[in-house]
């Protein structure tokens, strides 16, 4: 860690939150894979992970705000949300109107996740206007605005650059109050200081490409470090009530780190990973301590875990489909 990540995480200076793990899913409905989701969902729920999310994305998946009324009734315990909702999908009260009714069949146990949109090909593909970045965070500037208003139940009255709320009530009334939690994932500083303003948890992420590669720098401890660092400073006083999410990209198990973080970065220099973009170069210990890389033996990635949450302060991870079973052994190790 350079001198410089040290003395951000000396002034986090900020209480650590007990761990909470969430599970993420996918399904193709063309071939059973709806089916197959609840399945994956119920199973997330027996392995003991706190949560299950979807994705927003106009491919082969599920739709990810019919999938949640499903998943309402076909679980008991997990918590459900979204990872994360492209705003130029869907106008915002539309959006609050759909959440809130997901709160309630639920039961109180929504986690609304949005973003900007990042996957220019899908916009563009469904006719829909990609915008620059500055507007696509303007405008998810004033959604999240009107979603905080009408989550709560309340009137919205809301004038803006891109949205104009005449008197619109929030309705039905959530079961969680104030309101169901807000998500927000970000990388790059006008994301997270945005993220810093509105969300109740935000999930800290590599930043992509325009073609929605990672960048490879992205994945270090020190970089994570200063995210977070940004995040205390955009979010003030707010920053203690602030959860803060990663999600691991890749979980090896192994009974020698060392080997394998050496083989796995011969295979991302090589160029075996095609979703990410090779900006630096790393060392086999910038692998073994990046918050996003998980190698080791169970009780090994569980200690690296625990690693990360001391020196970041983050306490919400998060698993891809394909590595849910994988990781289920570690939950009950690190549950605190």
């Amino acid at each position: 860690m350079t001198e410089a990540a040290a003395a951000a995480l000396t002034a986090l200076g900020t209480p650590l939150r007990p761990f909470r793990f969430a599970a993420a899913g996918e399904g193709n409905p063309t071939e059973g894979g709806a089916r197959k989701f609840l399945a994956l969902a119920q199973r997330a729920e027996e392995y003991g992970y706190d949560s299950f999310v979807v994705p927003d994305q106009l491919g082969p998946q599920v739709g990810p705000i019919a999938a949640l009324g499903a998943l309402a009734v076909a679980t008991d315990r997990i918590r459900l949300g979204t990872s994360v909702l492209a705003n130029g999908f869907r106008h915002p009260v539309v959006l609050a109107k759909e959440a809130a009714t997901i709160d309630v069949l639920s039961r109180g146990r929504l986690e609304l996740g949005i973003g900007a949109g990042w996957l220019a090909s899908e916009f563009e593909a469904a006719g829909i206007a990609y915008e620059s970045p500055g507007v696509r965070l303007e405008k998810l500037d004033e959604a999240l605005t009107i979603l905080d208003v009408l989550l709560r139940g309340q009137e919205c009255h809301f004038e803006g650059k891109h949205y104009r709320v005449r008197g619109v009530k929030g309705t039905p009334r959530p079961r969680q109050g104030p309101r169901p939690p807000l998500v927000v994932g970000g990388g790059g500083p006008k994301m997270l200081r945005l993220a810093a303003k509105h969300a109740d948890i935000i999930s800290v992420v590599p930043r992509t490409t325009r073609d929605g590669k990672g960048l490879l720098s992205g994945i270090t401890l020190d970089k994570t470090i200063q995210k977070v660092h940004l995040i205390k400073e955009a979010a003030g006083d707010r920053f203690t009530d602030i959860e803060l999410n990663w999600a691991l990209t890749a979980i090896l198990v192994t009974d020698d780190r060392e080997r394998t973080a050496e083989t796995a970065l011969h295979a991302i220099e090589q160029g075996l990973h095609p979703d990410l973009e090779v900006d630096v170069r790393l060392t086999v210990e910038d692998i073994l301590t990046s918050p996003y890389v998980a190698i080791g033996t169970f009780e090994e990635i569980a200690g690296q875990i625990r690693n990360v949450r001391a020196l970041t302060s983050m306490s919400y991870v998060g698993v891809f489909p394909t590595q849910m079973d994988a990781f289920a052994p570690v939950i009950p190790l690190l549950r605190d």
